[in-house]
Parts: structure tokens; C-alpha cells; sequence
């Protein structure tokens, strides 16, 4: 500790007071009431490391008529409620380790600097509930025993609950995050409620014991998080990172004109990923899902790559890459190629040559993942089907591949057939033609009759 402190006893750690040299709550009623007189509004306050009862907290918000400046309370220790309606804080406010044994109710209060909570326990229940803070919140390292609410409250220039640990209902609905909130580490022991929340959040690495229902409207990222219950995810007009989360519930993502990123993500439970509007998803690659549904969603860019179940994926109403369509001459059999319109996968691309080899695109697994795709609609599922044996043939498996591809289309180009035929008619036509012309003119020539008179 970094103070002097109070004589009373070497088991005392409050701030010693001048000239008596005990902290405020070992003060004769004499020496306390003359301390008390001396504070005034917006001048500092010092409690650190103090023991503080109701009745002192009570007399101390007289003292300095609401509206306290700098505070520093570390360390101090608070046994009864605190509730501080209608107070303001002019200066900054620093609580690093202190401890609430009961409620502690900030509700009504308004901090105009910078508030740090970082490694305070609280014992019973928070409320932040509608509070305006100005400045920067801390709550790194923090325990929340109970219930913590901080809905509707404003956090000027952000919020930090780095490695928080919340081990009671956590709610944050309707609180407006200014420069972000970062909750990188922490536990939620209980549902979370994470909605209508403005500003950008991000839960790297963070733990949910429970069910965790988020939604910003900023950007949203919780990579590396581990949901134990079901992961419910709503985003409008921002983007969402969801790279390497595992979730053992349900997991519901709610997209609208947003785009998300789940490369690398374990969804053991049945998940839904949904679009309104201009919404992408950028990314599927390394991710374990059996049970996927993917609807109203922009794919055109999305990689697939190492899709471990690729016949678990349904997709409706989704929009795919479109392939060029054009003849190419190659060196290569069949040395002829002719590419017609259809719907394909971004990772194709990379086999076909237009982009950068990527080292975990292969022809042999983008068949697989042609095959095992599931579109609803007919004309994405024959596309898909077409690319499948595309891919095959692009491996090597069998000459005959290319054949059919030549001839028919795999058997599902019955145009090229048709082409083919007309293409053999027109040839036996024209031999025919030029074989009944060549005889006709190596014919002799009927003799003339003699004439006789």
C-alpha cells in the first residue's frame, strides 16, 4: 500500500487523517465530526483501505453535499448497502480492490471522470443500472457474485471487464458503449443479455456457462469464445467475428446487412445462420458443424475449405460465385474447353488459376463438398452437382470423365449432345453431298445420236 495508515491497530489499512493519524472509521465522534467538517463539494476524497458503514457512507455524502471531487477508495471496505441516488462525481473515481459485502447500488449516480472497478468483489448484488459515466470504466479482474445489471447505462468512453468474472445474471440491454467494451477473458457463470447495445464489444477468449444472447450494433467479435449453452447473436449495419468459438447448445446468428466470419468455429448443437438485406458470410473453413442452416445469405465470397461436414450444411435462398463463361484453348486434354454460367463455390477459383493456390483447396475435397452441400432449390443443387464431377475430372479420376464431359456434360449439358449430333448430321450431310457431286461428275457422257435425213 502506497499510504499511511491508520494507528488504530496494524490490522487497519484505512488512510490515516491529519493530525490524529486514524483513518476515519477509528475517529472519536469529536475528531470524525471535525473531519467531516472539513470536506467540502468537489474536493478530494480519501478513503483508501477504510472500513465504511452505511451511517459513515451516509454522513460523508452530506459532508460534501453530493457532489464529491477526485475519490480514491481502494482497498476500502463497504459492510452495509450502498446506495447513492442523485450523487455525482466530479473528479475521477478509483474502487481498484475494494469490496461490497452487500448491495451496491450506483443506480441515480453520475460519474464525470474516469471510474475504475478493477479487482473490486462484490458480495451481493450491482446495479449500474441507468448510470452516466463520462470517462472510461474499468471492471478488469472484477467479481460479480450475484446479479449485475447494466442496462441503460452510458459509458462515455468505453467499458473494460477484462477476465470479470460475473457469476450471477448479467445484463447490459440498451447500454450504450462509446468507444467499445472489451470483455477479453472474462466468465459469465449465468445467462448473459447482451442486447440492443451500441457500440462495439468484444468477447475474445471469454467463457459462457450459460446461454448468451448478444447483439450490437457496432462491431461484435467473440473469438475463441466458449459457450456452454446456446449462443444467440443478432447484428445490424457491423460485422461480427466468430472465429473459433465453441458452442455445445444451440447457436442462432442473426445477420442484417452485416457480414460474419465463423472460420474455424465447433457448433456441436443444431445452428441457424440467417441474412436480411446486403448480409455475407465470409468464412466456413475448419468449421465442425452437423447441423448447419444457412439462409438469405451472400456466399459468393465465402470459403468453404476444410468444411468437416459438408452434408450437414442446408442453404436456401443463398447467392453463390457465378463461373465466366467463354472457350479456352490449352495445351492439356481436352486442348477445346468451353465454360458455361453456373452457381460455384469462392474456393474454386483458386483451382481454376484466378486467385492465389491456396494450400487446403484441393480438387479431390472440393468435390466432396460439392457433393455433400445441400441446396434448396433445383437449379444450385444441379450446378452443384455438375461441379462435383468437374472436380473429379480435374483430379484425374478417369479418362471417361472427360469424355462425358465432352459429349454431354456429365449428363447434364444435353445441349453439347445435341450440338454433337447436329455437328455429326451436318458432316454426313455434307459427305453425302460432295460424295453424289463427285459421282455425278465422273459419270460419261451419253453418246450423240446420229441424225439421218
Amino acid at each position: 500500500m502506497d499510504w499511511v495508515t491508520c494507528a488504530y491497530s496494524a490490522a487497519c489499512t484505512g488512510v490515516a487523517s491529519r493530525p490524529s493519524g486514524f483513518c476515519l472509521a477509528h475517529l472519536t465522534p469529536e475528531q470524525l465530526g471535525a473531519a467531516l467538517g472539513e470536506m467540502s463539494p468537489g474536493r478530494l476524497l480519501d478513503l483508501r483501505g477504510t472500513t465504511v458503514t452505511t451511517d459513515l457512507l451516509t454522513r460523508i455524502l452530506e459532508a460534501t453535499g453530493g457532489r464529491p471531487g477526485r475519490t480514491r477508495l481502494d482497498r476500502a471496505r463497504f459492510t452495509g448497502d450502498v446506495r447513492l441516488p442523485g450523487v455525482t462525481f466530479a473528479g475521477d473515481v478509483s474502487l481498484d480492490n475494494a469490496r461490497f459485502d452487500r448491495l451496491a447500488s450506483f443506480f441515480g449516480a453520475r460519474f464525470e471522470g474516469n471510474v475504475s472497478l478493477a479487482g473490486v468483489r462484490f458480495i451481493r448484488e450491482l446495479s449500474f443500472h441507468g448510470v452516466t459515466v463520462r470517462g472510461h470504466v474499468s471492471l478488469d479482474r472484477a467479481v460479480m457474485s450475484r446479479d449485475a445489471l447494466f442496462s441503460q447505462a452510458v459509458f462515455g468512453h468505453g467499458l473494460s471487464c477484462e477476465r470479470a468474472r460475473f457469476d450471477g445474471y448479467a445484463t447490459f440491454d440498451g447500454a450504450r458503449l462509446g468507444d467499445g467494451a472489451a470483455f477479453r477473458g472474462a466468465r459469465f457463470g449465468r445467462t448473459l443479455s447482451f442486447r440492443k447495445v451500441s457500440g462495439h464489444a468484444g468477447f475474445e477468449a471469454a467463457h459462457f456457462a450459460a446461454d448468451a444472447y448478444l447483439s450490437a450494433t457496432g462491431r461484435l467479435s467473440a473469438t475463441r469464445a466458449r459457450a456452454d449453452g446456446s449462443l444467440d447473436v443478432a447484428v445490424a449495419r457491423c460485422g461480427v467475428d466468430l472465429r473459433g468459438v465453441e458452442v455445445t447448445g444451440a447457436t442462432t446468428v442473426r445477420l442484417t446487412d452485416s457480414q460474419a466470419d465463423l472460420e474455424g468455429a465447433v457448433l456441436r448443437g443444431p445452428a441457424t445462420v440467417t441474412g436480411r438485406g446486403t448480409s455475407m458470410l465470409t468464412s466456413l473453413r475448419q468449421v465442425e458443424a452437423t447441423d448447419l442452416g444457412l439462409s438469405g445469405l451472400d456466399l459468393s465470397a465465402c470459403r468453404f475449405a476444410g468444411l468437416s461436414h459438408p452434408s450437414g450444411v442446408r442453404v436456401k435462398d443463398c447467392t453463390f460465385a457465378i463461373t465466366p463463361r467463354g472457350v479456352r484453348l490449352s495445351l492439356r486434354w481436352p486442348m477445346l474447353r468451353w465454360f458455361s454460367r453456373r452457381r460455384a463455390l469462392a474456393d474454386e477459383s483458386s483451382v481454376r488459376g484466378r486467385a492465389a493456390d491456396d494450400p487446403g483447396t484441393s480438387p479431390d475435397r472440393l468435390a466432396a463438398l460439392y457433393a455433400g452441400l445441400r441446396p434448396s432449390d433445383r437449379a444450385t443443387s444441379a450446378d452443384f452437382a455438375f461441379a462435383a464431377m468437374e472436380m473429379r475430372r480435374q483430379a484425374g479420376h478417369g479418362w471417361w470423365l472427360s469424355v462425358s464431359w465432352l459429349l454431354c456434360g456429365y449428363g447434364m449439358r444435353m445441349g453439347r449432345a445435341a450440338a454433337w449430333f447436329a455437328l455429326l448430321a451436318a458432316i454426313t450431310a455434307a459427305a453425302v453431298l460432295w460424295g453424289s457431286a463427285s459421282h455425278a461428275t465422273n459419270r460419261p457422257a451419253p453418246p450423240n445420236p446420229t441424225v439421218h435425213r
